[in-house]
């Protein structure tokens, strides 16, 4: 576990206190009920952003306070406490990241600032089928102009109806599956032939499948070779989920845990129950041990390590198998009312669902971990 400096400690606090006062379950269910067309509540990202937290990432310069992905993962891991739904992963992390990474100095000015104020919101568009699979990019980008053309299709694009900004990978050369001939562009939403079609997650949160019909992207990083900073841009959102993950299963945990202490069957708490205890001992353990993978992997990319991409594979198909347990016996452990929607517990094996399949699975990730290490 990552020894926290004095800032983070306090950073990690005014977060839990927010979500816990303006951003409980309870809002969350609200939002789900409503059918809220962005898939969360604008005014409570808006508050986000009044506290910096969509800028956390983001340099000085740019208007942001640079105080690294370990802070914006102990933000991320609290709103996960509550499911708060937000763009904060997709638009200050993934998408910042991006433009950090790959950006010219033009392209930072003019979209660094307005996202680290809330006031843009960008996301990734990678994917193109049912399963995550980065490389297998078919989307085409030709040259026109002083720019560029692109032409695909792009899936379970988060945050896609409420975006202004589509970072979106495409094929300059090559064929789907080759890394090389990977470039990426920046697309503004409201542009000609973008067109984008509204999708609802398992767990209620906003999505959209992308079309891109002849629209005009700007070249972010180099021609030809956008796969490098694709797989780092990725490594950063990953670890950020992972965070986002850790809270959604820590919170899975204590909730049953208290529920433990006070169902009496029998006779007795059932938490005097050795099966019970025993499975609670299980829990305990596998998430002691995410979080120290979680936390390693947002401190290897704040210290540009070298092993960042192996960190955050191991993060993340930690966290998912952790995820995946928890919120099975959160269900299980509350007998038939975690079985009703009246109970959290449902909205807590969702959203497991939902984050173990973005950004890449387990096996996804443990395939890669295993390449990463030459087995």
């Amino acid at each position: 576990m990552a020894v926290l400096s004095e800032e983070q400690s306090m950073l990690r606090d005014s977060a839990r206190t927010w979500v816990q006062e303006k951003s409980p379950v309870t809002a969350f269910r609200k939002m789900r009920d409503s059918n809220a067309p962005l898939g969360y509540d604008p005014a409570a990202f808006a508050e986000m952003a009044e506290m910096g937290w969509t800028g956390v990432i983001i340099p000085e310069a740019f208007g942001g306070s640079e105080f690294g992905y370990l802070g914006l993962g102990l933000i991320l891991e609290e709103t996960g406490r509550t499911l708060t739904a937000s763009p904060l992963l997709s638009s200050a992390l993934a998408a910042a990241s991006a433009i950090i990474l790959g950006g010219s100095e033009g392209q930072k000015s003019e979209y660094l600032p307005a996202i680290a104020s809330g006031e843009l919101v960008g996301t990734l568009a990678i994917d193109e089928g049912a399963h995550h699979a980065p490389e297998k990019v078919a989307l085409a980008a030709k040259k026109s102009g002083s720019g560029y053309s692109l032409t695909g299709t792009k899936t379970f694009v988060l945050e896609g109806m409420a975006a202004g900004l589509f970072v979106v990978s495409a094929r300059t050369s090559g064929k789907p599956g080759e890394t090389d001939g990977i470039s990426l562009f920046l697309v503004k939403a409201d542009g000609k032939g973008v067109s984008r079609k509204a999708l609802k997650l398992a767990d209620s949160r906003g999505a959209a499948n992308v079309t891109f019909d002849g629209a005009e992207g700007a070249l972010l990083g180099e021609e030809g070779k956008g796969w490098p900073l694709l797989e780092k841009t990725l490594d950063r959102a990953r670890a950020g989920l992972a965070a986002e993950m850790l809270g959604a299963a820590i919170q899975a945990f204590e909730t049953t845990l208290d529920y433990l202490k006070v169902r009496v069957q029998f006779g007795q708490v059932i938490g005097s129950f050795q099966a019970l205890q025993h499975r609670a001992a299980k829990m305990f353990t596998d998430l002691e041990l995410s979080r120290s993978c979680v936390e390693a992997a947002l401190q290897a990319i704040d210290d540009d390590s070298a092993d960042v991409p192996e960190l955050v594979s191991l993060a993340k198909a930690k966290m998912g198998d952790t995820l995946h347990l928890v919120s099975n016996e959160m269900v299980q452990m509350h007998g038939g009312i975690g079985m009703t929607d009246a109970h959290d517990a449902g909205l807590y094996l969702k959203r497991a669902r939902a984050a173990e399949a973005t950004y890449g699975g387990q096996a996804y990730h443990r395939d890669r971990y295993a390449r990463i290490n030459g087995y």
